[in-house]
C-alpha cells in the first residue's frame, strides 16, 4: 500500500470534527472550559444544554466568530486554524443561524451567490449558480424557485435557501442553531427529511436545539453541556428525554405539566371584530373574536408574525385598534385616549410581554426597581407625596425573589446580570403577584432553561387554579398543548380554528397554522 493510500484510509476513518481542549473566557466568565468533542462523519449530532452552558460559544469558535483561548480543531483528521468564518467555509463548514442572514429584496439566486461570486462579471456567476442550485434542490429536496424574492417566501423556504447557500459553498459539515423555532410542524417534519437526506449523502450535521423531542427523533448522538463543560456524549438510542433533562440541569425535571381539569367561570375577556392596522397601513389583525373565562387558559398558537404580537399589544395597551374589547363586562376605550398599560393594569390586566428585555425590564436598573415597574404609582409604594418607600419596595422585592426562586438572591444586581430564565421570573413575579383578573403572557419560556420552564409552567397553572383568566401566546406547540384548556390558532391575522387539547394533535394544529382548516365550520 502506498503512503498516499495510507493517508487516504486514515482521513476516511477520522471524525468529521474533533475539538481538543477548547477553552474560551470573556473576562471573568469562563464560557468554555477544556471541551473535547468528536463527531463522526455522516451523522447527525445534537448539542443541548441550558442557557449559558456554552453551546453557542463553542459553535461560534468552530465557525470562526470567536477564537479559542486554547485548544485545537481538527476537520477530517486535519488540524485547522479557524480565525474567521471564511476559514470555516474553506474547511467545508456551513452554519444556518436561528435568525437568517438573507437580503430580503434579493432573489434566491442572488442570495446564494452573495459573497461567493466567481468574479466581477455576475452573469457567469448567476448562470453557474442557477445550474448548481437546480442540482442541489433536486438532490436534497430543497426545492425553491431561484427567481423568487426572499421577502415573498415562507419562513420554511427561507431556511432552505440558507441550507442551499451552505451547500453551494461545498459545505460537508452543517451547523443548525434552533432550526425549528419559526417553523410549522409540517415544515419541521420536512426539514428533518432534508437533514436525513443530507446525512445519507455523507454530510455531517450538528443540531443545536432545546427541544428534546427533536433530539430523540433525528440525531444519532447527543452531547450535553453544563456550565461551560461537556458533561456527556451518548448514543441517542441509549438515552431518553428525562435522562437528558437531568444531565442538563443536574436534577430530575418533570417534563410534563400536571394540572387538574379547568373549572371555567364567568367571561373575563371578550374580544369582538378586533382589527389592527400597523404604521405602514398593513392590516395585521383582521377582525378576530375570542373570549377567555375565569379559571381557564386560552392558548393562541401560530407561527410568529401572524398577528399574535399585535393582539397582545392591543390588550396590553401598547397599540390602538378598532373593534370591541370588554373586561368583566365593561368596555375598554380603544380610541387611544385611554389606551395605555397603566389604564389596563387599573382594570386588572397584567402583562408578561413576548420580549422581556425590550418590553418587560429596564436592563440597567436593579432587580428591586424592576420588581415594581408599571405599579410604581401604587400608594403602597409611596412614602409621601414626594418620595417612594424604597426600603419597603426592597423588602417586597426580596419576598418575590424568594417565592419565585430568582437567583442570585441579590436585589441590587441590574436585570442584565441575571440569566434569561431569572429575568423572566422577575417579570412573572411582578405581574402574577398583583393578583390580576387577566394575565396576558407571551412566549413565557422563550430562551429559558429547562428547569425554569418547569417552574414557570407551575406558576401559570397555579394562577389559573385561583380562578384567574389567562391568555397564553406561544410558538411552542408542546407548551400550548400541555398548558391550554382551549386552543385558538392564528394565521394571517385571523383565527383559523379553535380546538380542545384532548381533541386535536400537532398535525391538525399544524394545518391550521398553515391556513388550512379541514374541519369545516370548526373555526
Amino acid at each position: 500500500m502506498t503512503g498516499t493510500q495510507t493517508q487516504g484510509r486514515q482521513a476516511d476513518a477520522a471524525p468529521a470534527i474533533e475539538l481538543r481542549g477548547i477553552s474560551k473566557a470573556f473576562g471573568p466568565v469562563q464560557a468554555n472550559r477544556d471541551i473535547s468533542l468528536s463527531v463522526a462523519r455522516g451523522t447527525i449530532h445534537g448539542i443541548i444544554g441550558e442557557n449559558g452552558a456554552g453551546k453557542s460559544t463553542l459553535m461560534s469558535i468552530l465557525y470562526g466568530f470567536y477564537r479559542a483561548d486554547s485548544g485545537e480543531i481538527f476537520i477530517d483528521g486535519r488540524k485547522r486554524e479557524i480565525q474567521g468564518s471564511q476559514d470555516a467555509i474553506d474547511a467545508g463548514i456551513g452554519m444556518v443561524f436561528q435568525h437568517f442572514k438573507l437580503v430580503e429584496n434579493f432573489t434566491v439566486l442572488e442570495n446564494v451567490i452573495l459573497g461567493a461570486e466567481d468574479g466581477p462579471m455576475l452573469r457567469e456567476s448567476l448562470a453557474k449558480a442557477r445550474s448548481t442550485l437546480t442540482r442541489l434542490s433536486d438532490e436534497y429536496e430543497l426545492s425553491v424557485e431561484p427567481d423568487r424574492r426572499i421577502e415573498d417566501l415562507s419562513v420554511g423556504h427561507q431556511q432552505r435557501v440558507e441550507i442551499l447557500k451552505a451547500l453551494y459553498r461545498q459545505a460537508n459539515i452543517l451547523i443548525l442553531d434552533e432550526p425549528t423555532g419559526v417553523l410549522t410542524p409540517a415544515e419541521a417534519d420536512h426539514l428533518f427529511r432534508i437533514l436525513k437526506g443530507l446525512k445519507e449523502q455523507g454530510k455531517t450535521i450538528i443540531l443545536i436545539t432545546h427541544k428534546l423531542r427533536e433530539i430523540m427523533e433525528v440525531t444519532d448522538t447527543v452531547s450535553v453541556m453544563r456550565r461551560g463543560e461537556m458533561t456527556a456524549t451518548v448514543r441517542t438510542a441509549d438515552t431518553s428525554p428525562e435522562d437528558l433533562a437531568e444531565r442538563m440541569v443536574g436534577r430530575k425535571v418533570l417534563l410534563r405539566v400536571e394540572k387538574k381539569p379547568a373549572a371555567p367561570g364567568a367571561t373575563v375577556l371578550k374580544v369582538e371584530n378586533l382589527k389592527v392596522v400597523d404604521e405602514a397601513g398593513v392590516e395585521r389583525v383582521k377582525g378576530i373574536s375570542l373570549n377567555v373565562r375565569a379559571g381557564e387558559i386560552l392558548g393562541i398558537a401560530g407561527v410568529a408574525g401572524n398577528g399574535q404580537t399585535e393582539l397582545l399589544e392591543v390588550l396590553g395597551g401598547y397599540r390602538n385598534a378598532s373593534g370591541k374589547i370588554e373586561i368583566n363586562g365593561s368596555a375598554i376605550d380603544l380610541s387611544g385616549r385611554h389606551s395605555d398599560g397603566q389604564s389596563r393594569r387599573a382594570r386588572g390586566i397584567a402583562h408578561v410581554p413576548e420580549d422581556r428585555q425590550e418590553e418587560g425590564l429596564v436592563m440597567e436598573f436593579a432587580a428591586w426597581e424592576n420588581a415594581i415597574f408599571g405599579y410604581h404609582n401604587d400608594p403602597a409604594y409611596q412614602k409621601n407625596a414626594l418620595f417612594m418607600d424604597n426600603p419597603g419596595i426592597r423588602k417586597v422585592a426580596e419576598g418575590k425573589m424568594e417565592r419565585f426562586d430568582i437567583r442570585p438572591r441579590d436585589i441590587q444586581l441590574p436585570a442584565k446580570s441575571f440569566s434569561g430564565g431569572n429575568q423572566q421570573k422577575i417579570v412573572l413575579a411582578r405581574e402574577i403577584e398583583r393578583n390580576p383578573d387577566l394575565l396576558l403572557v407571551g412566549q413565557p419560556t422563550r430562551g429559558v432553561d429547562i428547569g425554569a420552564i418547569e417552574f414557570i409552567h407551575q406558576q401559570i397553572i397555579a394562577l389559573r387554579d385561583k380562578g384567574k383568566a389567562i391568555l397564553l401566546v406561544s410558538v411552542e406547540l408542546d407548551e400550548i398543548m400541555s398548558l391550554s384548556d382551549r386552543i385558538a390558532v392564528m394565521f394571517d391575522g385571523r383565527i383559523m380554528g379553535e380546538r380542545l387539547p384532548a381533541q386535536t394533535d400537532e398535525k391538525d394544529l399544524g394545518l391550521l397554522m398553515a391556513g388550512i382548516n379541514e374541519r369545516k365550520g370548526a373555526a
